[in-house]
């Protein structure tokens, strides 16, 4: 329906342009046609370039990659999220924002060109098998996995539900051995919970299309563990999510508010303009929120976290945000895969742009880093991407990590402090500004 309505104001405003056009000085319409005249010499500069490559060049090249690679290039020179998709590329990007697809219901990783397992998702055929962490996948049917990448492995293990696929599997202090699981339906949980004491622990890994249910379901279970009576608050954490689905940020940001502005996006046409308010329902009724963030949360986490802070419904902990305030909007095109393109900036409701600014907590709270990995933890940022859209003052990126265990985590620790109303301060905060309200960083798992 957002197509249809765009391809309809794109039509309006060419028949508004058509006729002031005809309205003004031939001057106005001359000018027009020698931009167009210029455009097209362009074009044919492509075709020529194109065709002596095509005939000259040392060895035949393939047509249609040449093609392929032209577009990534205009696409590149715009900004470092405008991009073409093939029909695979398409097709993942699909998968991963349905949130389901076809599987085993592991989550992988690649250490050393060797498929790891990171953790067998529950009530999978994975996890029925008996499939752990730290297995290692040498093998899928009778291909080696050594010398694949990552995503060729996941390739070979996704597949049509209900069709079996061979594994063999090498293990800790025992000989490799082999497993034969047939594919379901795995669907992501991009939120997982747990009971911290008397306070509830939300962690939203992405932004798909399971994230608000999922989100509702676990608010409703930990309330439920905890007891409603004796419940603090919630900490919702964001840390090293990388974003996704524009309408599932709003969605989890209504989820805790009563009225007022989520978000606002702004494009190149001001008609395009749009505006997202909350509805009236909190599903927590009201009880204290601590939003996590850090160098790694982006895009969609920032929505949130923006929305929240602005609203002083959450307290914002951690390090500064990563800075992405553009809006990609993704254009199928037909049997030759998708453009994704650029088409807003979003700003929060106080009319904020993060865009290559990022959000600054409330509170500032550092992690303690280990010595390998100081000056290996802290992302770029946006501002730090090259041909990133320009947003005056910009600042750089933060840390990234997150200490595998909780207990060394300092940034959940202060948050569960705040909630009950135990925090005094430290050394290694700043304090909140005046007005402000109240995945860890491993390798990446892919699920497959």
């Amino acid at each position: 329906m957002r197509r249809f309505s765009l391809v309809l104001v794109g039509a309006a405003i060419g028949a508004g342009a058509a006729t002031v056009a005809s309205q003004t000085h031939l001057l106005s319409s001359t000018a027009a046609v020698a931009a167009s005249a210029e455009t097209y010499r362009q074009l044919s500069l492509f075709g020529d370039v194109f065709e002596k490559v095509r005939t000259d060049y040392v060895e035949k090249p393939d047509e249609g990659k040449l093609i392929e690679a032209a577009v990534n290039g205009m696409l590149a020179s715009l900004d470092p999220h405008s991009s073409y998709m093939d029909r695979k590329s398409f097709r993942d990007m699909q998968v991963q924002t349905s949130g389901q697809f076809g599987g085993l219901g592991i989550e992988v990783t690649m250490e050393e060109g060797l498929i790891k397992v990171v953790t067998p998702i529950d009530e999978t055929p994975a996890a029925k098998a008996g499939i752990m962490a730290n297995d290692v996948i040498v093998q899928i049917e009778d291909d080696q996995v050594q010398g694949l990448t990552l995503n060729q492995a996941v390739d070979k293990m996704r597949g049509p539900v209900n069709t079996p696929v061979r594994l063999k599997i090498q293990r800790a202090g025992r000989e490799a051995f082999e497993v034969t699981l047939t594919r379901d339906v795995i669907r992501i949980r991009p939120v997982r919970s747990r009971v911290e004491g008397d306070v509830g622990f939300l962690r939203v890994t992405q932004f798909n299309e399971q994230t608000f249910e999922g989100l509702r379901t676990q608010v409703d279970k930990l309330t439920t563990d905890i007891g409603a009576d004796k419940l603090k608050g919630f900490v919702i954490d964001l840390r090293n999510n990388p974003g996704g689905l524009l309408d599932q940020a709003i969605m989890v940001s209504d989820a805790f508010l009563d009225r007022g502005e989520i978000v606002s996006t702004r494009g190149r046409n001001s008609e395009e303009n749009q505006r997202f308010n909350a509805k009236s329902g909190d599903l927590t009724k009201g009880k204290p929120l601590v939003v996590l963030i850090n160098g790694g949360s982006a895009s969609a986490s920032e929505i949130v976290a923006g929305a929240l802070q602005d609203h002083k419904r959450a307290l914002v902990m951690g390090t500064r945000s990563f800075g992405k305030g553009s809006v990609q909007t993704v254009i199928p095109l037909g049997p030759n895969g998708a453009v994704r393109l650029t088409t807003a900036r979003y700003y929060t409701p106080a009319g904020r742009s993060i865009q290559a600014k990022g959000i600054d907590p409330d509170q500032e709270v550092l992690q303690d880093i280990p010595d390998e990995l100081k000056g290996k933890d802290e992302t770029k940022g946006e501002a730090g991407l090259r041909g990133h859209l320009k947003n005056g003052e910009e600042k750089g990126g933060s840390s990234a990590y997150v200490p595998p265990d909780p207990t060394k985590d300092k940034q959940l620790i202060a948050a569960l402090e705040h909630l009950r109303g135990t925090r005094k301060g430290a050394a290694n905060t700043t304090p909140p500004p005046e007005g402000a309200g109240g995945q860890d960083s491993s390798k990446p798992a892919v699920p497959n």
